[in-house]
C-alpha cells in the first residue's frame, strides 16, 4: 500500500504541471493496484476538496464527481469510506463544504448528537449547533 498526499492527487486530477502530473500519473497508475491500493486518508480528502473548489474553481458537482471516482476506484483505499460516502451525500444535497459534512458524520458516529460551530451553513445542513 502506498499513502498518497494531496498534492499528488491534485496533480493527477488537474494535470496543471506537466512534469509533476506525469510523475503523479506514473506513481498512481503503476504503484496503486487493487491488490496494493493507494491509501487516501480523511485529511487528504478534505484538503483535496478545498483545493479543487477554492484553488481551481471546481463546482460542487465536479468536486462530488471526483470524490465519487476516488471512492469507487479499486486502486484506491479511502479511510473510513462509509463515513465519506455519507458525508458526500450530505455535501451533494446541502450548502456546507465537504469537510464540515465529514466532521458532522464522524462526530455522530463517535456518539456526539450535535457538533457546536459558528458556521451558519453547517447548521442548516447537519446536526450542528450554532454557538451564539
Amino acid at each position: 500500500m502506498t499513502g498518497l498526499d494531496t498534492n499528488v492527487l491534485v496533480r493527477y486530477i488537474v494535470q496543471d504541471d506537466p512534469e509533476q502530473s506525469r510523475i503523479a500519473a506514473e506513481c498512481i497508475e503503476q504503484r496503486c493496484t487493487s491488490d496494493s491500493p493507494g491509501l487516501v486518508n480523511l485529511v487528504v480528502l478534505c484538503e483535496l476538496t478545498w483545493v479543487l473548489a477554492r484553488g481551481y474553481g471546481y463546482g460542487r458537482n465536479t468536486v462530488a464527481d471526483v470524490l465519487r471516482g476516488i471512492l469507487s476506484s479499486p486502486e484506491l483505499r479511502v479511510v473510513e469510506d462509509e463515513a465519506v460516502w455519507q458525508a458526500l451525500k450530505y455535501y451533494e444535497q446541502g450548502t456546507a463544504d465537504f469537510a464540515d459534512n465529514l466532521i458532522g458524520v464522524l462526530n455522530r458516529r463517535a456518539g456526539a448528537p450535535a457538533t457546536v460551530t459558528f458556521d451558519q451553513r453547517a447548521v442548516k445542513d447537519l446536526n450542528f449547533e450554532l454557538l451564539k
